[in-house]
C-alpha cells in the first residue's frame, strides 16, 4: 500500500475512516441546510443571523474545550465517542422533526446550534486523540492526515448533495439524513477489535489539571505560534459557510444548488491538500506559517473574482491552502505533545481554532452585510497575510534557522536544525539548568 494510504491497512482505522466519512457527509449537509434555512427562509438574507448561528455552534468550544480535553485525557476515548455520537444524533432528529412539522423558528435554530456545539466540544478532543489509539506512533502523521481526508471527502460530497436535496425536498429531510448518519460512526466503534487498540496513558484524577495543560502550552512557544496563526485565520478567513452563502445569493444571485457547488469545489482543493499531507512523515511550523500566507493570497484572489465561474475556480486553491495549514497544524501539535497531556493540549488548540469563530463570524457577517460579500472574504485574506508575516518574523528572530542569499538559483536557501541537532541542544540546555541549580544551591549553603 502506498505511503499516502498506509494507515488503511489497519482494521480499526479502516472502520473509523469509513464511519467518520458517512457521518461527516451528514454533518456538512446539515451545515449547508442550516445556513440556507436561516438566510433564505427565516430571515430576509441576513448575514448577521447566519453569523450568529455559526457563532452559537462554535461558542461551546471556547467555553468547554479545556474541560473536554481533561475528559479525553482521563476516560476511554471509544466509550466517550459513543456517548457524543448518540447525543448528536438525538439532537439532529429533534431539529428535523421541528422543521418537517413546520414549527421551526429562528430561535429554535439558535438553540439547536448551541446544543450541538456543546456535544461537539466534548466530542472534539476525544475524536482528535482517538486517532493515536488506532495506529502506532510511526503511522500517526499519516492517520491524522487521512482523518482530515475523510472530513474533506465528505465536504466534497455533502454540500452539493445538500443543495440538490434542499431544492428537491427541503431542509427538514436534510436534517433527518444527518441524524441517521451518526449511526455509521456508532456501528464502527462497536465493531472495533479492542485488543488491537493502542490505548494511551490516562491522567490520574487530581486538582489543577486544566491549569497544568495551560502551563504546558505556555512553555511551548512552537505550539503557541501554531495555535495563534490557526486561530486568527479560522476566525476571519475560514467562514466558508457564511461567505459562500452571501456570495451565491447576494453577489451572483444564485440558488441553493449553486451554493452547494461552492462547498464541493472548495473541498476538491481541501481533499488534495489533505492527501498531500498524508505523504509527509512530519509537519513543521514553517509549513503551517507558509500555508497560512498562501491561503491569504488565494483568498484575496477569490474576493475579486468577477464572475460566478471564476469564483468557483478560485475555491480550489483556497481549499488546498486552508487544509494544508489545518492538517499540518493538527499533526504538529499532536506529534510533539506527550500522551498524558495530548487531550488537554488538543482541546486548547481546538478552543482557539474553533472557539474564535463566535467572534469572527458576526464581524465577517456584518462586513458582508454593510460593505458587501467581497469584503467579507477580503478581511480574512488580509488577516491571514498579516498573522503569517508576523509569525514568520518571530520564527526568524527566535529560531536557529539560517537564511542564505545568492545570485543564482536557488536565490534563497533556508537551513533548519536537524532532529539530532535539536535533541543535542535540548540535552545541553537541560545540563546547563542542572548546573545553574547546583551553583545556586552552593551559594545558599551556610
Amino acid at each position: 500500500m502506498s505511503r499516502t494510504f498506509a494507515s488503511l491497512r489497519i482494521f480499526n482505522f479502516r472502520l473509523w475512516f469509513a464511519g467518520a466519512l458517512v457521518s461527516n457527509i451528514g454533518t456538512w449537509m446539515q451545515r449547508v441546510a442550516q445556513d440556507w434555512l436561516v438566510l433564505t427562509v427565516l430571515t430576509p438574507e441576513s448575514g448577521v443571523a447566519v453569523g450568529i448561528t455559526t457563532s452559537l455552534q462554535f461558542l461551546p468550544f471556547l467555553l468547554l474545550s479545556a474541560w473536554a480535553g481533561l475528559l479525553a485525557d482521563r476516560f476511554d476515548h471509544r466509550k466517550l465517542l459513543l456517548l457524543t455520537q448518540i447525543g448528536q444524533g438525538v439532537l439532529g432528529l429533534a431539529l428535523a422533526a421541528l422543521t418537517l412539522l413546520g414549527h421551526i423558528e429562528l430561535w429554535h435554530v439558535y438553540v439547536f446550534a448551541f446544543a450541538l456545539g456543546v456535544v461537539a466540544a466534548i466530542d472534539g478532543p476525544a475524536r482528535q486523540t482517538f486517532v493515536s489509539d488506532l495506529v502506532a506512533k510511526e503511522d500517526l502523521q499519516n492517520a491524522v492526515a487521512l482523518n482530515s481526508t475523510s472530513f474533506n471527502a465528505a465536504r466534497l460530497i455533502g454540500p452539493g448533495t445538500a443543495g440538490l436535496l434542499i431544492a428537491a425536498v427541503g431542509t427538514g429531510w436534510v436534517f433527518l439524513i444527518n441524524a441517521l448518519t451518526y449511526g455509521a460512526t456508532i456501528v464502527a466503534l462497536l465493531l472495533m477489535r479492542t485488543r488491537e487498540l493502542h490505548p494511551q496513558d490516562r491522567a490520574s484524577r487530581r486538582r489543577g489539571q486544566v491549569r497544568e495543560g495551560i502551563r504546558y502550552m505556555r512553555h511551548r512557544p512552537d505550539l503557541m505560534i501554531i495555535t495563534i496563526v490557526v486561530g486568527v485565520v479560522a476566525a476571519m478567513g475560514l467562514n466558508f459557510q457564511l461567505t459562500s452563502a452571501m456570495m451565491a445569493a447576494t453577489e451572483f444571485g444564485r440558488g441553493a444548488g449553486e451554493y452547494g457547488v461552492l462547498g464541493s469545489v472548495t473541498a476538491i482543493g481541501s481533499l488534495a491538500g489533505s492527501l498531500m499531507a498524508a505523504r509527509r512523515r512530519e509537519a513543521r511550523m514553517r509549513l503551517v506559517v507558509g500555508s497560512a500566507f498562501a491561503f491569504g493570497v488565494a483568498a484575496a484572489v477569490m474576493s475579486i473574482a468577477p464572475t460566478y465561474p471564476l469564483y468557483v475556480l478560485s475555491c480550489i486553491p483556497v481549499g488546498f491552502t486552508a487544509l494544508t495549514m489545518i492538517t499540518s497544524a493538527n499533526a504538529a501539535v499532536q506529534m510533539s505533545t506527550t500522551p498524558l497531556m495530548r487531550g488537554r493540549v488538543m482541546a486548547l488548540y481546538m478552543m482557539v481554532f474553533l472557539g474564535t469563530t463566535p467572534f469572527g463570524s458576526p464581524v465577517v457577517g456584518w462586513i458582508g452585510e454593510h460593505w458587501g460579500p467581497r469584503w467579507s472574504i477580503g478581511v480574512g485574506a488580509i488577516s491571514a497575510i498579516a498573522i503569517s508575516v508576523a509569525a514568520a518574523a518571530w520564527v526568524l528572530r527566535n529560531s536557529d534557522l539560517t537564511v542564505e542569499y545568492q545570485l543564482s538559483r536557488p536565490f534563497v536557501r533556508v537551513r533548519y536544525p536537524t532532529p539530532e541537532e535539536e535533541e543535542r541542544e535540548e540535552r545541553d540546555l537541560a545540563a546547563d539548568e542542572v548546573l545553574a541549580q547546583q551553583v545556586a544551591d552552593r551559594r545558599t549553603q551556610p
